[in-house]
């Protein structure tokens, strides 16, 4: 889709790409099956506002009849959200664009970018933990964790509205990543909203964080209504402090997958070692793995090679706050895994047996090197 209709103060998207637009559902679906006929393994559904998603090109999906809230076709926007529009009716919405362009191919991953906190009714949710190739993944862009900052911006939420959401979305999908993006030292941004922000970062623990020190566009809201009053160097300071806190948070939210299992799909070498493979888990961090052959699967005492788009299942050894290193244990299929998906740890045996992980791991002779599967 394109075009946004959220007129938040500082955005200048809607002034440039115009209202939301929604391509056809059909057209959609005809383009994901292109891409998987082609061998794509992953696909990301793209929209300023992805989440916000409505199809009304064919009269079969308006239908907004009913009264009952759950049932009818009304926008509902999360607990706690408001928008300056009514409310739209009718229309496919983004729970089924997710749930039919998921379905093309259950081997596909599936993610989207960039949502809007407020559209996130429990359909979506439920659509991402019914569907295994929806990745659990979700960027929610906070923007600030100061209410007055975040009602200057006209975001349509507070910080406590913001925070019951992260903690709905955690009770639905427990195993969720989360990213988010802040901006520093929008207009009237006081040290006291720029330390409520930083909180917000801590209390969530996001997997990632995008940061940018506040630019004025001209022709938005707040352009013509606010005044540019936090210094450029305060900007700055304020910009590294909040990135330095998400990079430690980042840091502990990858450090609690050590000796956990990860499916990463390959997606090529990587750019420091021409000895190991790069890739991406379910939450979008980058992966890093020995290229090295591994059983064919889970149950394979036969050998093959890793190649770009495969599917690895990987025990997590090391970890920073931009990336995960692991050793992949075996090659799999996206459904397969999900449906063998255990949640002991992949450590655990090795430890047993009183031998480093890494020396066990490339001990010559040895075939499987990791024998709790």
């Amino acid at each position: 889709m394109r075009g946004c209709d959220n007129m938040c103060s500082y955005c200048i998207v809607p002034f440039t790409r115009g209202r939301e637009r929604s391509r056809p559902v059909e057209s959609i679906l005809d383009e994901v099956r292109a891409l998987s006929d082609q061998g794509v393994k992953e696909v990301t559904l793209l929209g300023q506002n992805v989440n916000s998603y409505r199809d009304t090109s064919q009269t079969t999906y308006y239908n907004d009849t009913s009264k009952d809230e759950h049932t009818s076709n009304i926008t509902r926007l999360s607990r706690g959200f408001k928008t300056i529009y009514r409310a739209k009716k009718g229309g496919l919405r983004f729970a089924d664009l997710l749930d039919k362009v998921a379905q093309v191919n259950p081997e596909m991953r599936i993610r989207f970018t960039s949502p809007h906190p407020k559209d996130f009714p429990d359909e979506v949710l439920q659509a991402i933990k019914d569907r295994p190739n929806i990745c659990r993944q979700i960027h929610l862009p906070a923007q600030s964790g100061n209410s007055e900052v975040l009602k200057r911006m006209r975001r349509g939420y507070t910080r406590e509205a913001y925070l019951e959401l992260v903690e709905h979305i955690r009770s639905v999908l427990p195993d969720v990543a989360l990213s988010s993006d802040f901006i520093s030292g929008f207009c009237g941004e006081t040290e006291e909203a720029h330390q409520d922000t930083l909180s917000l970062i801590r209390l969530v623990r996001y997997d990632f964080v995008y940061a940018f020190a506040y630019s004025m566009r001209k022709k938005t809201n707040a352009y013509h209504k606010m005044e540019d009053d936090v210094p450029h160097e305060v900007k700055i300071q304020r910009l590294t402090e909040l990135v330095d806190i998400s990079r430690e948070e980042m840091a502990r939210a990858n450090n609690a997958k050590t000796g956990t299992k990860q499916l990463v799909l390959i997606e090529g070498p990587s750019k420091k070692s021409a000895d190991d493979l790069a890739g991406r888990c379910d939450g979008n961090t980058k992966v890093i793995l020995p290229n090295m052959d591994i059983p064919c699967d889970r149950d394979s005492t036969n050998h093959s090679p890793i190649r770009v788009g495969d599917y690895v299942v990987a025990c997590i050894h090391d970890t920073s706050s931009q990336v995960l290193k692991g050793i992949p244990l075996y090659h799999t299929a996206l459904q397969d895994y999900a449906k063998h998906r255990e949640n002991q740890p992949c450590l655990q045996r090795l430890r047993k047996r009183n031998l480093p992980f890494m020396h066990y791991a490339y001990l010559p002779g040895v075939q499987d090197p990791v024998t709790d599967r």
